[in-house]
């Protein structure tokens, strides 16, 4: 993982841990000295934190972190779940030997992360649902699904760190591998959705009146 990665992560964390507010502004300057670094990887960090959606630019205030509703992530992953439903499906159809040979190696990957740890194993959990993507043969597909997954990424770190959820995640994903590789569309789709949806449930458990 590079510097800027780790940096990336430290202030997602700090963010999601609620020692930077909503609202709070973000400077540049400020971060470079809390975090021993250069201003270059803080602006690089921040414009990955933007595309995530978990920082805006407002006029006057610059960069400041954005306050997500629990409604709105809600509404993105049932979307991320009918992204990754239509792809899994698609890909039964039009996976090569590159891209099966793709997901079993990132299958097997997260096997391992999931001895190692949480985010271990968020990051190759992030290059398993990519390998999905590119399975389904669509290029705009996989561009959109992608999008969101980015969008996305900081709440499913924070969803992998409940009690089992790494192992539940694994077990999963051995079911969308096995209905794929089968070709069961209908039940390589239900296994990924089951497996998206579950965090939006969990959001709406959390945050009932969100």
């Amino acid at each position: 993982m590079s510097k800027k990665n780790t940096l990336r992560d430290q202030i997602e964390e700090a963010i999601l841990s609620g020692k930077f507010s909503p609202g709070e502004r973000l400077e540049e300057k400020v971060l470079a000295e809390q975090y021993g670094v250069s201003r270059t990887p803080v602006r690089e960090a921040l414009r990955q934190l933007h595309e995530t959606g978990l920082v805006e630019v407002r006029e006057r205030r610059g960069t400041v972190v954005r306050e997500n509703s629990p409604t709105e992530l809600v509404n993105m992953f049932e979307m991320m779940a009918g992204l990754e439903f239509l792809a899994v499906r698609l890909a039964t159809r039009h996976m090569t030997e590159d891209d099966r040979a793709r997901i079993q190696a990132a299958h097997e990957a997260c096997r391992t992360a999931r001895d190692i740890g949480t985010d271990a194993y968020y990051y190759e959990n992030e290059a398993f649902h990519q390998a999905l993507y590119r399975a389904s043969g669509n290029p705009f597909l996989e561009q959109q699904a992608t999008a969101l997954h980015r969008r996305l990424q900081p709440y499913r770190r924070l969803q992998l760190r409940s009690i089992n959820r790494v192992s539940q995640s694994f077990e999963e994903h051995e079911a969308i591998v096995a209905a794929l590789f089968a070709g069961d569309a209908e039940g390589a789709g239900n296994a990924v959705w089951n497996h998206v949806a579950i965090q939006a449930d969990n959001f709406r458990v959390l945050f009932p009146n969100g």
